[in-house]
């Protein structure tokens, strides 16, 4: 984060190429800023997870909990479910103030932020119900697994693994994405017929292609592809539609029908499947061992405490193959990019990035080796000179 930060700071006041036909002096400053101050929220936030995850462990928090549970009368599975419930709603609700910071502190500052404390709340309620909900049966069959299911346990829990994924892969677009936001098609005009001329010219059905009323809760504008099969759909937020042309709109659906065309979601599970059917295994292997509760606070060992320690633990034993993840992603959206190009040229789909760029202020300026690291998509000047360069007699600016 600290060469992020001196990156930003040092290119604070020169618009780089090829952004200075498009972006103003002032709204590279502020592009600067919001990142810099994206920086400081994220190292508060590190800190505070930090020391919350000490007072949980360490400190006694889910010892406590734990034997509370055990306490309760209820038999063990239950009582280990309970366990796993109570410690995922209370972690919810101890991540709100932070949550709450960056929606109406720095969101706000920045004139980003459009959602209420009303709807922030409903939010947040709404995500630890369906949390909960989803949580209660994987919970329960987890730990049948880990108790029942014999040395191969973890083989039928990865299984488990892949089948709810795969579901929620499919049934997200369609029944929990819409209990957050309303998805509506293309309105009736001009764009629309464009827009479905393209989805069919390139094999997509013409009912995937749904506008979000993303404008709800922030002024950023984005797009993206999801789901399999008949559920795939392909989303532009309200916002995006408001601030690009026609041509810009076209390129960046271009861009969105070259994930589904080349079925980038399946080649982004075949690794995160891997890497979970090691993580599995590793907590197969390590869920008996007196050091693993000693070292994290818990006093009795339990199938329902190795789990959720592991759960919490895994994001730190997967964080060395992020790397891989990104570099991953990355090569995608460049894939992307160029079925973009070769089917409308590359000029609407630069012109479309530099507006959304300039739009949702992302630093033009970033540190090679943090964003190698940390963001998916290649870095704004990478990708807007990589399609420049295919076409290089367009100016950036021009506007058709």
């Amino acid at each position: 984060m600290a060469r992020q930060a001196a990156r930003v700071r040092r290119g604070r006041n020169e618009v780089p190429e090829p952004f200075r036909a498009w972006v103003g002096v002032e709204e590279h400053r502020k592009a600067a800023d919001y990142a810099l101050e994206r920086l400081r929220f994220r190292r508060v936030a590190l800190v505070a997870e930090a020391g919350l995850l000490l007072l949980w462990t360490r400190g006694g928090g889910l010892d406590a909990l734990d034997r509370a549970w055990r306490a309760s009368g209820l038999g063990p599975r239950a009582a280990g479910v309970a366990f796993l419930l109570s410690a995922a709603l209370l972690a919810g609700l101890l991540a709100l103030p932070l949550a709450a910071w960056r929606a109406f502190g720095l969101e706000r500052r920045f004139g980003f932020n459009r959602t209420t404390p009303a709807l922030f709340l409903a939010d947040a309620a709404r995500r630890a119900g369906l949390s909960l909900a989803l949580l209660l049966p994987l919970a329960w069959g987890a730990l049948a697994l880990m108790e029942e299911g014999g040395r191969l346990w973890w083989l039928a829990a990865w299984a488990g693994w892949l089948a709810v994924a795969l579901l929620l892969l499919w049934a997200g677009p369609a029944l929990i994405a819409p209990l957050f936001n309303r998805f509506a098609p293309l309105p009736e005009g001009p764009l629309r017929e464009r827009l479905l001329r393209l989805a069919e010219r390139c094999g997509f059905h013409a009912r995937g292609v749904f506008v979000m009323d993303g404008s709800r809760r922030s002024a950023h504008s984005n797009a993206y592809f999801t789901g399999f099969g008949k559920s795939r759909r392909i989303v532009l937020y309200d916002t995006l539609v408001e601030r690009l042309g026609p041509e810009e709109t076209e390129a960046v659906l271009a861009h969105e029908l070259g994930h589904a065309r080349l079925r980038h979601l399946p080649r982004r599970l075949a690794p995160a499947a891997l890497l979970a059917l090691g993580t599995i295994a590793l907590l197969a292997w390590v869920r008996h061992e007196p050091w693993l509760f000693a070292g994290l606070g818990l006093s009795s060992p339990s199938s329902h405490g190795a789990l959720l320690l592991f759960l919490w633990a895994g994001p730190v034993l997967l964080w060395a193959f992020r790397p891989l993840g990104t570099r991953l992603a990355r090569r995608h959206e460049i894939e992307a990019d160029d079925f973009a190009a070769g089917l409308l040229g590359p000029a609407p789909l630069a012109r479309a990035l530099l507006e959304i760029y300039r739009h949702n202020a992302s630093t033009l300026t970033p540190d090679p080796l943090y964003s190698a690291f940390h963001e998916a998509h290649p870095p704004p000047p990478v990708r807007v000179a990589r399609l420049l360069a295919r076409d290089p007699g367009r100016i950036p600016g021009e506007v058709v």
